[in-house]
């Protein structure tokens, strides 16, 4: 079944992974799943309090060992400082998964130049902050190491009402395939994945907002007819981060029922919204920032 575990047990034994975002969503996913197969996690984010309850469930939900970090992503002193905690605790990093994100869907001409700041923050500093820590102290240390980062479909074809996004993505998308190049003679690997539409609490909400789900049924612009199961996805992370494939370098593994290939441009159907329909939407984008 496609909501099963899919590596075998002790897949990915004695691995230190770091997940940043992984206190929520479909980090917290992907990290109970390395949990699963024998790795030791780190989760990493702005919110303490979160990590240190999401540390708590997943050691209880499986036997593992989760060191949660605070850590702003796109602070580089904080990056250096969350590395040296990391290797102070385990010893070791052997795996990073850029997977925090910033995002939410608004006309571009409604944007202020801070979201526009918070946005591309997150996810493209946020990702080289920590690519360039990391990947660093592999090569100073010569281990062989894996990059794994969390990109997007639109981020090759673009998509309007997350410009900011598709920019920042499209920008860790050539941080991957560059990397995957240039640092593969250090025995480092770099991929990425592309995923479609994954319910998650806060990002499903701004992205999604009631009243507007119903009217966008993201379900029938998947030719599958139906969204992702978590797991599906935490799957794909997991064996791209695994040492079966380590003769994938490079490749950005798409996961979205066939969506991007229905339709380009993953938010172009709101093109329908008026203006009135947008004023009901921010505030529900807003209402679920918090979340």
């Amino acid at each position: 079944m496609y909501n099963e575990p899919m590596l075998k047990d002790n897949a990915l034994k004695d691995k230190v992974i770091l997940v940043t975002g992984g206190g929520t969503g479909l980090g917290r996913s992907m990290s109970k799943y390395f949990l699963q197969l024998g790795a030791k996690v780190v989760i990493a984010s702005r919110k303490l309090p979160v990590l240190e309850q999401t540390a708590k469930e997943l050691e209880e939900e499986t036997g593992g060992t989760v060191l949660a970090l605070e850590c702003d992503v796109r602070n580089y002193l904080e990056v250096e400082k969350t590395l040296q905690a990391i290797i102070e605790k385990f010893g070791k990093l052997d795996v990073l998964l850029n997977n925090a994100a910033g995002n939410f869907i608004s006309p571009t001409e409604r944007l202020s130049p801070k979201a526009f700041d918070v946005v591309i923050g997150i996810v493209l500093q946020g990702t080289y902050n920590f690519t360039l820590a990391v990947g660093k102290h592999w090569i100073e240390q010569k281990q062989r190491g894996t990059i794994l980062n969390i990109v997007t479909t639109y981020a090759w074809t673009g998509s309007p009402y997350v410009v900011p996004s598709a920019c920042a993505k499209a920008g860790v998308l050539a941080l991957t395939r560059s990397l995957a190049v240039e640092w593969a003679k250090y025995g480092i690997r770099s991929n990425a994945i592309a995923p479609g539409p994954f319910p998650t609490k806060g990002a499903w909400d701004r992205l999604f907002p009631e009243p507007l789900r119903e009217m966008m049924k993201v379900e029938k612009k998947v030719p599958l007819g139906r969204v992702g199961e978590h797991q599906e996805l935490a799957n794909l992370a997991a064996y791209l981060v695994s040492d079966f494939s380590s003769y994938v370098n490079g490749e950005v593994m798409t996961i979205d029922g066939g969506e991007w290939l229905k339709g380009a441009g993953e938010f172009s159907h709101l093109d329908i919204l008026t203006p009135e329909m947008w004023d009901v939407a921010e505030k529900m984008v807003r209402g679920a920032k918090g979340s």
